[in-house]
């Protein structure tokens, strides 16, 4: 006759060894999903993941350095295509392309297949890669960088699908540390290598390194998973996807017809802010009624999500728009090159980084969400509000002290709305809630951009419209074309200025975004 303790241990056994051949059942009181709960994770599955994570890590870095890789390059591009109020395009173009694109690649890798659309998204980035570093002008330029975008879209949503994919929910709060160390590396590589390549290669290897890095990525994409679905109801929707764009362009064009600060494009101004309006209006009946909806406006409406995602777009406003425009500054006013420019600009990547992983720690440890990001963007914000008002006057290794306080508490934010909006939709819904927060996140990120860049130079038309040709003269030649040094002494002051209120309007974001955090509703998992 068994003791029983023997039969206590037997029956024990019987219930693991029942969750590891895939039954739903329970441990010691607590149910267990092995498809859905981490805590059976083997160390089988996790070798898996291993194996397939540098094919999925690679393409992320080359959808996430390509955001950055430009920035120390734009004076270089503007003055060498001869084009220098357009050069936020260059950035902008990118943004919306893979915002557009983001949406696409989730719903079609779930209809045929992620690891397919691996391949066409690297297909796509390659090739407009070298299409950019043949541009004449900042038009083919802008065109080329939004067919490199419709790639990178890609590449990142198609990269955290197969997280997702690959990892159980709970335990992909580990694996957001490998994500927030590619995502380091990628912003920290690419101003350096940007600001490198640029000063001794001229500015088109900044898109020709992409080549070498993509390849590897398209040999290393053979070893992801074959899974193909098992059935979907997604049915196009091309009308809303022509509406998102109509909007988006109509929004950005508006912008742009603004840095101009002319009387004379008001009647354009407002058309264009009309019919991005309409397309609006047009876009959210369309998306209301369509089967497959382009726009998840059913898991827009949950509170939770339209917060976080409103979270999200103000990050990307601020973050992009600062290290946009910061080298602007240094390489005008200051009279950095490209590589100092670059290096300067490491303290704020690594910030970001480490303040990703530690917050991700923390959200694991404590469970607790949005508090990290309500506390962590007011001092962003009182950080960027200084920097706008001493800028003149700072040392450079104050101003590292400063970028390095400023990504760390930047780096609150992105780990927290992946788990937020995550654990809000549910895993039937998992795919559409993680595309939201990428499309709100570039949106961002590209309206913040249009946005700094019409402040800048109304900035500096508003009292003197001369000063803002002169500042594109500096922009390509590096020393203002004035006659006088109390002339120099002028201009320098008014640029300044402008560049206060860009620093002012960018820390507008990160304040709308410590008021969201605040009021996001789950604020535990």
């Amino acid at each position: 006759m068994p003791s029983w303790p023997e039969i206590t241990a037997k029956r024990t056994w019987n219930r693991i060894s029942a969750v590891f051949r895939g039954r739903q059942t329970y441990i010691l009181g607590m149910q267990f999903d092995p498809t859905k709960d981490s805590r059976v994770f083997s160390t089988t599955n996790r070798s898996a993941v291993l194996t397939v994570l540098p094919s999925i890590m690679l393409p992320m870095f080359l959808a996430v350095v390509d955001q950055t890789i430009v920035a120390t390059a734009l004076p270089v591009i503007g003055a060498s295509t001869g084009n220098v109020q357009r050069v936020s395009w260059i950035v902008v173009g990118y943004l919306i392309a893979s915002t557009i694109a983001a949406p696409v690649y989730g719903r079609l890798g779930d209809a045929f297949g992620r690891r397919r659309l691996m391949f066409v998204a690297l297909a796509f980035f390659l090739v407009a890669s070298v299409l950019c570093a043949v541009s004449p002008t900042i038009e083919w330029l802008t065109a080329a960088r939004v067919l490199q975008g419709l790639g990178g879209g890609g590449l990142m949503t198609l990269s955290q699908a197969l997280i997702g994919e690959a990892v159980p929910p709970r335990e992909r709060g580990r694996y957001q540390g490998y994500l927030a160390a590619v995502a380091v590396c990628a912003n920290t590589f690419g101003p350096v290598a940007g600001g490198y390549l640029t000063e001794h290669l001229g500015w088109p290897s900044i898109f020709l390194i992409n080549v070498p890095i993509g390849i590897v990525a398209l040999l290393l994409a053979r070893s992801l998973p074959t899974k193909l679905p098992q059935g979907s109801d997604w049915r196009p929707d091309p009308i809303g996807l022509l509406l998102f764009i109509a909007l988006v362009v109509t929004s950005l064009l508006a912008l742009e017809q603004t840095q101009q600060f002319e009387v004379s494009a008001l009647p354009v101004i407002g058309a264009l802010f009309a019919a991005a309006a309409l397309a609006l209006v047009l876009l959210i009946l369309q998306e209301s009624r369509a089967p497959s909806p382009f726009i998840p406006l059913t898991l827009l409406r949950q509170s939770v999500i339209w917060r976080s995602d409103a979270l999200v777009a103000c990050h990307g406003a601020a973050l992009v728009s600062l290290i946009t425009f910061l080298p602007v500054y240094l390489e005008v006013v200051r009279g950095h090159s490209p590589g100092e420019t670059g290096l300067l600009l490491i303290p704020i990547t690594i910030g970001i980084g480490t303040g990703s992983l530690i917050t991700g720690r923390l959200v694991t440890r404590t469970r607790l969400t949005n508090i990290f990001p309500a506390i962590g963007l007011p001092l962003v914000t009182a950080a960027v509000v200084f920097l706008g008002f001493r800028i003149d006057e700072i040392t450079t290794t104050t101003l590292v002290a400063l970028l390095i306080w400023i990504g760390l508490f930047m780096g609150t934010v992105m780990g927290v709305v992946q788990v937020v909006v995550q654990s809000a939709s549910g895993l039937q819904r998992l795919g559409e809630a993680a595309a939201s927060v990428q499309v709100s996140r570039s949106m961002g990120a590209a309206f913040g951009t249009a946005v700094i860049a019409t402040v800048l130079f109304a900035a500096l038309s508003f009292k003197h419209p001369e000063t803002a040709r002169v500042f594109a003269d500096m922009m390509g030649h590096g020393a203002p074309a004035v006659s006088s040094p109390a002339q120099q002494v002028l201009l320098h002051a008014e640029i300044s200025h402008a560049f206060r209120i860009v620093f002012w309007s960018i820390a507008g974001f990160t304040a709308l975004g410590s008021l969201l955090a605040f009021s996001i509703p789950l604020r535990r998992i």
